[in-house]
């Protein structure tokens, strides 16, 4: 899939209008090699908790984007290299965490894209604790599962429906 988020923006002005077309705020980094990535949204919501974020990347991901509402804590990481590897390997279109990712290079090394707010070198607790399937706030913007994530060098888009 080819697409440009600026050339999405531009031609669905409306959809931003009425809200089903939304931009991310540019407060997220990119990491991974694919610069550029778009699929269906997978979403979880956890605090300072990777199990769930480590169980859904287990599953075939099918091209998803699976969404982490981590709740914008700098305090650990949500995912690592051995999660980035596990993405790879079980064909995730990408993970966008609003929180904090470790192993940078590793993850950088991995045939994904991730958007995270930062890195962090501490690890998450393992409780277990969160929610799948859900809606979630990302940057103060509304995820739904099956919403479409489209990210590339110039921003984070966030559709009801596929656009591109």
């Amino acid at each position: 899939m080819s697409f440009a988020t600026c050339d999405i923006c531009d031609a669905n002005e409306d959809k931003i209008a009425a809200g089903t077309l939304a931009v991310l705020p540019p407060v997220f980094q990119s990491f991974g090699k694919r610069a550029a990535f778009a699929g269906p949204a997978r979403t979880l919501k956890v605090f300072e908790d990777n199990v769930l974020v480590r169980a859904a990347l287990e599953t075939p991901g099918e091209g998803h984007v699976l969404v982490v509402d981590g709740g914008g804590s700098l305090r650990c990481a949500l995912v690592g290299g051995n999660l980035g590897v596990l993405a790879e390997k079980n064909g995730w279109a990408g993970i966008v965490v609003n929180g904090c990712i470790r192993d940078s290079e590793e993850i950088n090394a991995c045939d994904i894209g991730v958007r995270a707010l930062a890195t962090h070198p501490q690890r998450s607790i393992r409780k277990g604790v969160g929610d799948k399937d859900i809606q979630v706030s990302i940057a103060g913007v509304t995820v739904n599962p099956g919403d479409w994530i489209y990210a590339d060098a110039d921003g984070m888009l966030v559709s009801s429906a596929k656009l591109a």
